[in-house]
């Protein structure tokens, strides 16, 4: 698949240009790391650190001002295609001759805007208040409007590239649950065994993906520690114990867009407590899949499951919503999943996770990738079955 064509930069284009035109606005102004969407350029810096600004004009070219450390990682972007931003001026943070200084960004910035035209414009914004009102007083003119909710919506109904990207990832990332399967023993350290599972991700990812940006976010909660949805925040020495129940997650990004996949595993045969646990908790997944369907409310999703995780006695212990939106980042937008009534719409992406989570015995939760449609694709197919998941 490669990375994502001109194809998804024109679509996405259109979009926030339609959004533009219903607005009234004559460019948007990105200073997030999710300019991304509209560069297909991964930022490399920490944009609180060192800022950076991407602008799309409601006609023309977009541009941006970079700062200079990204000046390479640019370049290698450039040259094998990748990116769809090519005018860029760079900021530096060191002296240098005829160069713009770190001091003077939101001046760079306007400076480049009055080149363009665009002094007196009204300018959208994804919410960075603070350099907006910099710009504009050195403009002397012009004035702002946010619009991140405006950008998260663009977000949510996928292209079919972006789909198609989805789908290599979750195959990577069930290939990657079968390698849990032959690594889960007593003893184990928890560390070494996500250290090992990167490992083999790196190595396959390589081998599926030469050239290409395959990044990996793995780590796994074990026994009464997974009680808590990301662990008890003091993993270091902790290691598997017969009998005990694990969550294991993965998410691979690759090429800009995320999966999630998570299962739960035991070593060895669970008790009649954790088995009942972990069948509710399948039921409850298996559920909220099958409400993820054009015209149904999005907060369906979370009922469905928590309808089911109650009927089962388990109310008390659930600690999140179901799902989440996903693309770009694991968290996508909608983050409001179980108080938001608006319909789905079809190549829509969420994951599928209600959880149940027991003090002293632990958490059971599954995760899917589920693209919305009449007939919900689950992107992620790892086996979820008790014998499956079930290390003797």
């Amino acid at each position: 698949m490669g990375f994502l064509s001109s194809d998804v930069f024109d679509y996405r284009l259109m979009g926030l240009r339609d959004a533009m035109g219903r607005k009234g606005l004559d460019a948007v102004i990105l200073f997030g790391a999710d300019s991304e969407f509209y560069t297909n350029w991964i930022v490399d810096v920490a944009v609180w650190e060192r800022p950076i600004a991407v602008v799309i004009p409601r006609e023309g070219e977009i541009f941006a001002v970079l700062h200079s450390l990204s000046t390479n990682h640019f370049r290698f972007a450039r040259e094998r295609n990748s990116t769809w931003l090519q005018d860029v001026e760079f900021y530096y943070e060191h002296r240098r001759e005829g160069a713009r200084l770190y001091d003077g960004f939101h001046d760079h910035v306007a400076d480049r805007l009055r080149a363009r035209g665009l002094d007196g414009a009204r300018f959208g914004h994804d919410g960075a208040v603070g350099h907006m009102q910099k710009i504009l007083a050195s403009l002397g003119s012009g004035q702002m409007a946010p619009v991140d909710a405006d950008l998260r919506a663009l977000r949510l109904v996928k292209h079919p590239e972006e789909l198609a990207l989805m789908r290599e990832a979750a195959d990577i990332s069930d290939w990657l649950q079968d390698r849990y399967r032959e690594n889960i023993r007593p003893g184990r350290l928890i560390q070494e065994l996500d250290l090992e599972m990167q490992r083999q991700a790196i190595v396959e990812g390589a081998r599926r993906f030469p050239g290409q940006n395959c990044e990996w976010r793995i780590y796994t909660l074990r026994g009464d520690h997974s009680a808590s949805p990301h662990g008890n925040g003091a993993q270091t020495g902790a290691a598997i114990q017969e009998g005990d129940g694990l969550v294991n997650i993965l998410i691979p990004r690759l090429n800009g867009c995320t999966v999630e996949n998570e299962r739960i595993w035991f070593c060895g045969r669970p008790n009649a407590e954790q088995e009942k646990a972990f069948h509710v908790a399948v039921e409850a997944q298996e559920a909220a899949i099958s409400v993820m369907r054009p015209g149904n409310p999005v907060c369906e999703i979370d009922i469905t499951a928590r309808r089911v995780i109650e009927g089962a006695g388990y109310g008390e212990n659930i600690l999140h919503r179901t799902g989440h939106g996903v693309g770009m980042r694991g968290h996508e937008y909608p983050a409001d999943t179980a108080f938001n009534a608006r319909p789905l719409m079809a190549n829509e992406v969420f994951s599928a996770e209600p959880g149940i989570y027991i003090w002293g015995l632990g958490g059971f939760r599954m995760d899917d990738t589920v693209v919305v449609g009449d007939t919900p694709e689950v992107l992620t197919k790892a086996p979820k079955d008790l014998a499956s998941q079930t290390v003797l």
